[in-house]
């Protein structure tokens, strides 16, 4: 309000929100019948996602705000009068989008002369504020967007593109950060959404594509009922390795690692990301990662996968599996030497023969095990490396590498 003097000139009550305690700029009016100014309600609703209503405490069905055109002007008109006193007039703001603009550009996006334009308006509306990506969600944004990537995706053969107008309804989807509610419908909108991602992962040309296509993925799977979870293909987790081997971003490798962590323990499925090659892509992976976040989850997903009698097998047949799964103890993070115990616990305990446990000790990973009893760590952590030397200590004890005796 410039250099308004408080003393001088009082501002109308009602021109003052009930959230930000200063006059309306753009004072718009919710559902429940309470004006506020715009940039603090949509705050209030999408920033901080709350549901109700500041003032009167009910919830908020219709997200929708109506511009209070009347109190504008008459804020304005004021503001116009007192400008003598320091009081600066507020320009007319620029209109919102609205949801009635929305629909048309979702009906327009199934239309081939308009549907690269409207996708693209769609795309910068999204990516403009929370408030709009609520509002395209209430009108079912979802079901268009995810109607139009399934359709081109419906063929079976894996000639078929991912051209730019299904590239650019993915982004929009993905940048929608759907409600729970939303991802959960994403399931059964379009027959089987998730296969309909697996092949944009199979067949998309651009890094974004794929990109978006697993964290959408890591997205409804983080909602998703166990049925849901148990029935995935095997192809899905063929191309959830191949995008841990291309390495396509940073973003997209921590979602594909997020996702494996979260689906893996369900059903054949550790067994069906074993046989799509997972193991060695791992560790592999863990040989070259400079980030802890990502050594941890890596090592979770090891965890995982070494519950079952391939994976562990798979983790003893690569040449320095045992190697770095052993590095990880007391060489990246608290969590990352608990999980990397835990690995071995799998192996020494269901897959211990005398070659494993011969190349345990010359790798110095039966030191390591000593070492975990000795220093601060978790109770967990040192238990099972207890049980570990516990039960193969005949075994170590014999070996000149030792040379004095184990637990």
């Amino acid at each position: 309000m410039g250099d308004l003097d408080q003393n001088e000139v009082e501002v109308p009550r009602f021109f003052v929100c009930p959230i930000s305690l200063e006059m309306m700029k753009d004072p718009v009016t919710l559902s429940t019948g309470i004006t506020y100014d715009r940039d603090s309600i949509e705050n209030w609703l999408f920033s901080r996602k709350n549901d109700v209503c500041p003032v009167t405490k009910q919830v908020v069905v219709d997200i929708e705000l109506t511009p209070n055109h009347t109190l504008r002007r008459l804020i304005q008109s004021w503001c116009t009068l007192n400008a003598s006193s320091g009081v600066e007039r507020f320009p007319t703001p620029r209109p919102p989008i609205s949801k009635t603009q929305i629909i048309k550009l979702l009906k327009d996006s199934k239309s081939p002369h308009h549907q690269i334009k409207s996708l693209n308006r769609l795309k910068s509306i999204v990516l403009e504020s929370e408030k709009n990506k609520r509002l395209m969600e209430s009108v079912g944004a979802a079901d268009y967007l995810s109607t139009i990537i399934s359709s081109s995706m419906m063929t079976s053969s894996s000639q078929q593109v991912f051209t730019g107008a299904e590239e650019t309804a993915l982004c929009v989807l993905y940048h929608l950060k759907l409600s729970p509610t939303g991802l959960k419908s994403l399931f059964g909108k379009t027959g089987d959404f998730v296969e309909t991602l697996t092949r944009v992962i199979q067949r998309a040309d651009g890094y974004e594509s794929h990109a978006y296509a697993v964290m959408l993925l890591k997205s409804m799977f983080e909602v998703a009922e166990p049925m849901q979870v148990t029935s995935l293909n095997p192809k899905f987790f063929t191309e959830l390795v191949r995008i841990l081997i291309d390495q396509i971003s940073q973003k997209a490798t921590k979602a594909t690692l997020k996702l494996l962590i979260s689906v893996c323990p369900w059903g054949r499925n550790r067994i069906k990301a074993v046989e799509a090659g997972v193991v060695p892509v791992l560790i592999e992976a863990l040989l070259e990662s400079s980030e802890k976040r990502v050594s941890e989850m890596i090592t979770m997903v090891l965890v995982q996968v070494c519950q079952s009698a391939d994976g562990r097998a798979e983790v003893v047949k690569h040449g320095g599996g045992l190697a770095v799964v052993s590095r990880m103890i007391f060489g990246v993070s608290p969590v990352a030497s608990e999980r990397a115990v835990r690995i071995l616990h799998s192996v020494t305990m269901f897959s211990g023969n005398t070659r494993v446990l011969q190349e345990m000790l010359e790798l110095g990973v039966v030191e390591k095990l000593l070492l975990v009893l000795q220093v601060d760590c978790g109770r967990k952590m040192k238990e099972k490396a207890m049980e570990i030397l516990k039960i193969h200590s005949r075994v170590w004890n014999k070996s000149p590498c030792i040379t004095y005796n184990l637990i």
